[in-house]
């Protein structure tokens, strides 16, 4: 899931026409916010899953092209939150997660509270 900001209601370009972004997303919900006077734009997009299919994704998130995005699987049991800098994992269960933390310890924090 991607989103988007706006000051306007009017729909703007989505991810998938403008350049550099990685593969298309259909726009899916636009929620108002009339506080802060702004439009978020979700969009989702569903791809099978293969090695190196959301590396453009990622790149994007990295440079901060993109923020906001989650990968997860269809049952939403399994998110990945990148961000520039870092990424949070969300899993099932916590034995899935302490297997995660053992098989990649290098990916971890080096602050003492894990952060």
């Amino acid at each position: 899931m991607r989103f988007s900001w706006s000051k306007t209601h009017l729909p703007g370009a989505s991810p998938r026409c403008q350049p550099n972004r990685p593969a298309p997303a259909a726009s899916w919900k636009r929620l108002p916010d009339p506080e802060f006077h702004t439009h978020t734009r979700l969009y989702a997009d569903r791809r099978r899953w293969s090695r190196g299919c959301v590396d453009g994704l990622l790149r994007a998130v990295a440079d901060e092209a993109l923020v906001e995005v989650f990968i997860a699987d269809t049952k939403l049991r399994h998110i990945h939150h990148p961000y520039d800098g870092g990424a949070d994992v969300i899993l099932a269960t916590p034995a899935e997660r302490d297997r995660m933390r053992d098989r990649h310890t290098d990916w971890l924090s080096s602050h003492p509270a894990g952060l």
